[in-house]
């Protein structure tokens, strides 16, 4: 489902109205009765109580009139609160703001500071309020009147729900410029827009709705510009296809996991755990030697690789050729493997040799913190980067919080720059390829933000990548799938009780959720 611009939003009405035919008022009643719809499936009483609208000049205003005519109709009191003239609507909105007049719905002038004073007592009478006042076309932060507005309307206690995008709110940004009306309900209109779906603004974006007003999907998915998306069940559905009856293991992908050293085994055995339960034919865990005895006792359907290692007991680099002659799919490295210096030397190697695809999360990206350059991927060998905002930090030489506020402009940057997928992790993990493309993921909970919690994405990238033999797919997918668990753990466990090990327990109903298969029992 992809995320549209300002300006790509304005070319997908321009398509539709003047290339596929059909008429903005057309585009407008639909909006207004999918508003009404969502309004009715998430606001209960809404057909016995009162409705302000507060609305705007433009187009959003004339969603607004929509809204206001259609719940009048269905026996709702509502009022209207037009913060412009009259003689300033024009076009389809002019149009709807006409019936209303028609039909007898009253409508309020709001021209300046004393008419809000003196009707803004029956907008706060109402048990909801809508918000029409400014849609994707806002271009400054709000101030004077509608500053007050804003303020007024969020110290109330009523549930608001706003048309497209709250008024205050940039479409083409996360970052509020300035006051916002903050919603309860978003009612977004044909597409979702960056800020609804991005912290920090999406916190003052209560629930979303994606509301069809009829542009037509490939219109949408044809707009040029910045290719950004939500990943949806839909699309993730398509990755995952039932098994023949005569398959076998090899079928599946051979995972080696370059992980673990003294005194964190558990990290590795997290990660080969998690790949097999992400349905990989082989996982072998390539660890240091006197690691490798925890590791396997710990799961009998693991495999090891015992490596040679440093006096710290991590992963030698002499143990190179080893790991670069073994018969993998894909190989994962990173999840507690140290940073001796005979180990980062073993992850340069590997990053600059290996013919095979890579995973590479934990102390594998450390190991290019002081060189970043080094890490580039090359023609014929997929490298997938699962950094959390500390990680990513040091390889952009960014502080955190500065990380935080740029993290799609950032993880697509260094996806183009080093050529490889990044999957920065955290709230709305960020997914960007070389080519452009970028994603945002929806699933996943405040319980995820655990020890472990990361090794066990890394093992299921990997276990995915051996499957589909297409990185950005299986990053897509493993996101998706390692959210989509993380949430059924919570249901579960709660997000203060969750522990990595509650993921992996729920990897296998959230494939058969997925797929709307039942797990067997």
């Amino acid at each position: 489902m992809r995320i549209l611009t300002s300006e790509q939003m304005r070319e997908a009405d321009r398509r539709t109205i003047h290339e596929i035919g059909i008429p903005g008022l057309v585009l407008m009643e639909n909006a207004g009765r999918q508003i009404v719809s969502a309004m009715e499936a998430h606001i209960e009483g809404l057909s016995s109580g009162s409705v302000a609208v507060l609305a705007g000049r433009g187009n959003n205003g004339g969603d607004g009139f929509v809204v206001a005519r259609t719940l009048a109709q269905r026996g709702v009191d509502v009022g209207v609160f037009l913060f412009a003239s009259v003689a300033d609507v024009s076009g389809d909105a002019r149009t709807n703001l006409n019936i209303l007049g028609q039909l007898g719905i009253p409508v309020v002038e709001i021209a300046n500071a004393q008419a809000w004073e003196l009707h803004s007592g029956e907008v706060f009478a109402a048990d909801i309020i809508v918000d029409a006042i400014f849609g994707t076309g806002l271009r400054d932060p709000l101030s004077g009147l509608l500053e007050t507005v804003a303020g007024d309307v969020n110290a109330s206690d009523r549930p608001v729900v706003a048309v497209d995008v709250p008024s205050g709110l940039s479409a083409d940004s996360a970052e509020p410029p300035g006051p916002f009306i903050e919603a309860t309900l978003t009612v977004t209109l044909a597409a979702p827009k960056l800020p609804l779906v991005m912290p920090p603004a999406e916190a003052g974006c209560g629930d979303l709705v994606i509301a069809d007003i009829g542009i037509p999907r490939d219109v949408i998915d044809e707009i040029e510009g910045p290719s950004l998306a939500l990943l949806t069940r839909e699309e993730m559905r398509a990755l995952v296809e039932p098994r023949s009856q005569d398959s076998h293991k090899g079928d599946y992908g051979r995972v080696l996991i370059v992980a673990g050293s003294v005194g964190k085994s558990g990290a590795a055995f997290l990660a080969g755990l998690a790949a097999l339960r992400s349905g990989a034919g082989t996982v072998t865990i390539a660890t240091p030697r006197s690691v490798a005895p925890t590791i396997a006792a710990m799961a009998p359907e693991l495999m090891t690789l015992p490596l040679d290692e440093t006096p710290e007991g991590t992963i030698d680099f002499t143990a190179i050729d080893e790991v670069l002659a073994f018969p993998a799919d894909i190989i994962a490295v990173g999840p507690g493997l140290g940073r001796a210096p005979g180990t980062s030397a073993f992850v340069h190697a590997l990053v600059e040799r290996s013919a095979t695809s890579l995973v590479i999360d934990a102390d594998a990206l450390n190991a290019f913190g002081d060189d970043p350059d080094r890490l580039t991927g090359r023609d014929g060998v997929d490298i997938i980067i699962t950094p959390h905002p500390g990680e990513f930090s040091r390889l952009v030489g960014m502080s955190i919080d500065d990380v935080q506020r740029n993290r799609l402009d950032l993880a697509r940057d260094v996806a183009a720059r080093h050529k490889v997928t990044v999957v920065l992790k955290g709230h709305r993990t960020v997914i960007a390829t070389p080519e452009g493309a970028a994603w945002l993921n929806l699933t996943g909970n405040p319980g995820m933000a655990t020890a472990g919690s990361g090794d066990v994405l890394t093992g299921m990238l990997a276990a995915w990548a051996a499957q589909l033999l297409d990185g950005e797919a299986a990053a897509r997918l493993g996101v998706y799938l390692h959210g989509l668990a993380g949430d059924l753990a919570e249901a579960d466990e709660s997000d203060v009780s969750m522990i990595a090990s509650d993921i992996i327990a729920h990897l296998g109903d959230a494939v058969a959720e997925l797929t709307a298969r039942k797990k067997r029992t």
